[in-house]
């Protein structure tokens, strides 16, 4: 394996997130995390910020690139000469729709393989959507995003 590619939303990225993507670095020679354009949902940041964040929050990783995405998946791991999808699994919830993305996935590029990681105890509760939430509350969300990431919570629910 030579590169890894994670997407998602990252709306915003969350210690979770970085928990993978720090653990993926140590596995794989170059990591990408690709940062999708989501017509299917209102984001909280527009994509320009959330590759910003995402940039900030890893550039302590040496071997980690961060981009956006708009098209599918298996066109963007070939642009990219990828051949490995990851992706997070938290809870037995999470695996029936992350079996399905795989199986398609499969199903439209049979040379790339999903590899799943699970996170860390301390972070397998965190999501975006219930960090967004908690901040639209006037709720402390340091516990489970970079201090860049708050700020930004702050700035945007103000």
């Amino acid at each position: 394996m030579d590169t890894i590619v994670y997407p998602g939303t990252f709306d915003p990225i969350t210690n979770g997130h970085t928990d993978l993507v720090e653990r993926a670095s140590r596995l794989i020679d170059r990591v990408i995390v690709a940062v999708a354009v989501n017509t299917s949902k209102q984001d909280a940041f527009p994509i320009e910020k959330r590759v910003s964040l995402a940039r900030d929050v890893l550039a302590h990783i040496d071997n980690v690139e961060v981009c956006s995405f708009d098209n599918l998946l298996v066109d963007f791991m070939r642009q990219k000469k990828a051949d490995v999808i990851l992706r997070g699994l938290r809870a037995v919830s999470d695996f029936e729709y992350e079996f399905q993305l795989a199986s398609m996935n499969r199903h439209l590029a049979p040379e790339i393989e999903t590899l799943f990681l699970t996170p860390a105890e301390q972070y397998a509760y965190i999501s975006s959507s219930l960090v967004r939430e908690i901040a639209a509350l006037g709720g402390d969300v340091t516990p489970f995003v970079h201090t860049k990431v708050v700020a930004a919570l702050r700035g945007h629910m103000n």
